[in-house]
């Protein structure tokens, strides 16, 4: 249940001051955490006391945690590339390693003017390369009706649109040819692997944002085979995979016609398979 990393703490600069009833409640809340099996339970004690309102409610909030949900869903928002993003329950938690894709997508294409998060959850990756790039026209979509909801949210403030629907199919056509950065964080996981995954995953997040089918590149190869058709010249698609899944990953982009680069984050075992369309 607990994560392998510290939660992120608020973005915010500013932190509001304690309420009288937080330290009594803090004396509580951490021990039952702690025992529930959360290893970094002062701090994930200090956010749920930060979003809630009543020494009650943080008690609640302590319960959820405790029965497994995950610390974002439990506090409404995941800290991600400096931003807080909205998470409701049910939806796909953005993970601190995809960060590194976003630091990619940056330097590849630094003044890209359009921008699509393909497989976007909660538009984390589309949120965070707006707010990195200024004025951009911002794309996302998913198949998962409760991410779109909660991506319109998180992409509101950019002037971005999130739509319903299988990878490509639900975007505008006269996207085809103009997108210079298209982020697709799709599912990687090899099914027969979902079962060994953290109770927190395959129990609060939704199959189609883990499942990647048999090697866990089937989503990976669709988008790989389409990328081409939406990318503007020089264009990049960027896409997150595992170690092992390296090789099959840039076969499958070059099958794409698109020029393949790998990058690799060993501190947060990361790796982003970035293809360029060149004409």
């Amino acid at each position: 249940m607990p994560p392998l990393t510290p939660p992120a703490s608020s973005p915010s600069s500013a932190r509001p001051p304690s309420s009288a009833w937080h330290a009594s409640s803090r004396d509580t809340l951490v021990p039952a955490l702690r025992a529930a099996g959360c290893v970094f339970a002062e701090e994930e004690a200090e956010l749920i006391l930060d979003a809630a309102s009543t020494a009650d409610e943080a008690a609640a909030m302590a319960r959820r945690r405790a029965r497994g949900l995950p610390l974002e869903h439990v506090v409404g928002w995941a800290g991600f590339h400096g931003l807080r993003v909205h998470v409701e329950p049910g939806v796909f938690v953005p993970r601190r390693r995809t960060e590194f894709l976003v630091d990619q997508a940056l330097a590849a294409a630094p003044h890209a003017s359009v921008v699509v998060d393909l497989c976007c959850g909660s538009g984390a990756v589309g949120a965070a390369l707006a707010a990195s790039l200024g004025p951009v026209e911002l794309h996302a979509c998913d198949i998962d009706p409760a991410a779109v909801a909660c991506a319109r949210r998180n992409l509101a403030g950019y002037g971005g649109h999130a739509y319903a629907g299988d990878l490509f199919g639900p975007l505008p056509a006269r996207l085809r040819g103009r997108v210079d950065i298209l982020a697709a964080n799709v599912p990687y996981v090899p099914s027969d692997e979902v079962p060994l995954l953290p109770a927190e995953a395959r129990e609060h997040e939704p199959l189609t944002a883990l499942d990647g089918g048999g090697d866990g590149l089937d989503v990976l190869r669709r988008v790989a085979a389409g990328a081409a058709l939406w990318l503007a010249p020089g264009g990049c698609l960027l896409v997150e995979t595992g170690e092992h899944q390296v090789p099959a990953a840039v076969e499958a982009f070059t099958r794409g016609g698109l020029t393949v680069r790998v990058a690799r984050d060993d501190e947060r075992s990361a790796q982003v398979i970035l293809g360029t369309r060149l004409r």
